[in-house]
Parts: structure tokens; C-alpha cells; sequence
């Protein structure tokens, strides 16, 4: 059975001060169970919903920059509460959205899973395709295509 989700979608953080929302069909999700993504989330592994950067929009409150502070990947946060809400990756039009912070979470399982070299041996997921690390840009495209199949066009 294939879980569906409705859009817009949209969350908020802990304190809820900061709200979001997403118009456009997510196009892959994952678990990451790097080093960085454990600290940051206090948690074995961080949960992800990647949307286009023109599908995601903070509708409410600010947000600061914490975590990474490259060019690359930058993570956001919450000014006031500092949960850490979503990622931009501006290089490939990306935003990681925590899929814990979506109102309605229930239709999210990660569809990969990443650096599983550095995760907990406890740690698993319904993930299914694994990578080592990363995967390689060049893999994503096969990636998506693969997560829109498997979600049939995804949402209700």
C-alpha cells in the first residue's frame, strides 16, 4: 500500500511560532544516519522530505542559520525555540524539510537511507535502497523517478 499526502502540506517547529508550507510533491524522502544529522536531532538518524525550493515557504516567524554555515548546505532553525526545521540546498533548487515537523507525518517513510557507515547498529528503517554515504549526484535523477513510481504521483 502506498501512502499518500495531501497539498499543501505544512508544519511547524516546537514551539510552533515558526509555521511552513509545501505546494509542490516532495521528490524523494530519506533517513541520514550521518554523525552530524545525530547530533543535530539528538536522535539515531534525521528524517527528510526533499521538496523544490519554489515548493516550500516559512508562512510564519523567523529562522536563523545554525549547524552548517556553508554555501552548500545551510540548516535553519527556529529564532526562538531553535528546532532545526528545514535545510536549503540552493546549488541544486533543494529545501530538506524534517518530516517530523509536517502537521500530518503519517504517509512518511523514508525512501533511502544514508551514510549507514556511521549508523547506530540499532538504527534501522523501512528505507529501500541504502548508500553508504552519499549517493552520487549523478544517481539522483533514477532516485526520484524511482520514488515517483513507487508513490504513484504521491498525493490525494
Amino acid at each position: 500500500m502506498t501512502r499518500t499526502w495531501t497539498l499543501p502540506m505544512t508544519g511547524g517547529c516546537r514551539c510552533d511560532r515558526v509555521r511552513f508550507e509545501v505546494s509542490l510533491d516532495p521528490i524523494l524522502t530519506s533517513a541520514c544516519h550521518c554523525t552530524g544529522c545525530q547530533k543535530m536531532s539528538s536522535s539515531a538518524y534525521s528524517l527528510t522530505v526533499m521538496v523544490p525550493t519554489d515548493g516550500f515557504a516559512v508562512v510564519q516567524g523567523d529562522v536563523v542559520q545554525g549547524g552548517l554555515h556553508g554555501e552548500d548546505a545551510r540548516h535553519m532553525f527556529c529564532d526562538h525555540c531553535k528546532t532545526w526545521m528545514f535545510t536549503r540546498i540552493d546549488a541544486f533548487g533543494l529545501v530538506n524539510v524534517r518530516a517530523t515537523l509536517l502537521d500530518d507525518p503519517s504517509w512518511f517513510e523514508p525512501f533511502i537511507e544514508t551514510y549507514t557507515c556511521e549508523k547506530l547498529a540499532w538504527a534501522t528503517t523501512p528505507a529501500q535502497i541504502s548508500f553508504e554515504k552519499f549517493p552520487p549526484p549523478e544517481s539522483y535523477g533514477a532516485l526520484m523517478d524511482a520514488f515517483r513510481t513507487a508513490h504513484q504521483g504521491g498525493h490525494e
